[in-house]
């Protein structure tokens, strides 16, 4: 283990040999790093963290610390991070505040500086979260989602998958799959360029463009609206989610940006 002689390390931390740990990080027991791992200057690795192979933990970031719940009682509860994350300077991610549950991250996401991912909250994979985005707790964000700078998001909303929020945009609302949130719990159209760019073929990007105008243009209330999705598109992976995800939703999903004339970007 390449470990720096100013870094406070518990001996009863689990790390693999050819983990990197910088000058003055701390790391707390139980925890337990995967091989590949760098931990940079002053980084912290709070009790209860697993952090799996090829992570990149950049200066100050604190991982695993209590959660910011004013109902916390102390229990062990965890922080869960996948493989090849990047976390850079100075994100908090927080763990769990209910017993024998985690905060649950992923593979391949890039977490950049000051963005907060609260108690509770789930992550998928190939996430971006850009500078300042700040997740309440219990929030979950799909796979290939993009945050941008400055992003708030209220505790329990779900962010769809391939789904981009624009920067300084806040919600309330479910964010649905493959859609470009803006400003205050509204969408704007499909994210055309993240379907491409996630190899979404044309066929199925023209079926999503549809479920998206019969769902906010039709007129048609949310329960004719998927009804009239799942009886005209022809059935494929990406609209039967789209579906699920709005049918499922508990807090409701954003309304279109008044503005919008297009259905898609």
């Amino acid at each position: 283990m390449k470990q720096h002689p100013t870094a406070i390390i518990d001996s009863k931390a689990e790390i693999e040999e050819d983990v990197t740990i910088g000058p003055y990080c701390i790391i707390e027991s139980p925890v337990r790093i995967d091989g590949g791992t760098e931990i940079m200057a002053h980084a912290y690795i709070c009790r209860h963290t697993e952090l799996g192979r090829e992570n990149k933990v950049h200066m100050g970031a604190v991982i695993g610390h209590l959660p910011q719940h004013l109902s916390y009682k102390p229990c062990i509860s965890q922080t869960k991070i996948g493989d090849r994350n990047t976390i850079r300077e100075y994100v908090t991610i927080h763990r769990s505040w209910q017993e024998g549950k985690a905060t649950q991250i992923g593979d391949d996401n890039y977490f950049m500086a000051l963005s907060h991912v609260a108690h509770d909250c789930r992550i998928g994979n190939k996430v971006v979260m850009a500078n300042g985005a700040l997740l309440g707790g219990h929030v979950t964000v799909e796979d290939g989602v993009f945050l941008s700078g400055n992003t708030l998001f209220h505790q329990y909303v779900r962010i769809g998958r391939l789904a981009i929020v624009s920067g300084n945009s806040g919600t309330g609302k479910d964010v649905p799959p493959y859609c470009i949130a803006v400003g205050r719990s509204q969408v704007s159209g499909i994210n055309v360029v993240g379907l491409r760019r996630a190899g979404v073929d044309q066929e199925t990007r023209t079926r999503i463009k549809k479920a998206f105008k019969i769902f906010y243009r039709s007129g048609l209330n949310t329960k004719n609206a998927l009804k009239e999705i799942e009886e005209t598109i022809g059935v494929c992976e990406e609209i039967a989610h789209f579906v699920k995800f709005i049918r499922d939703s508990k807090r409701g999903v954003c309304s279109l940006y008044k503005q919008s004339e297009k259905g898609d970007r």
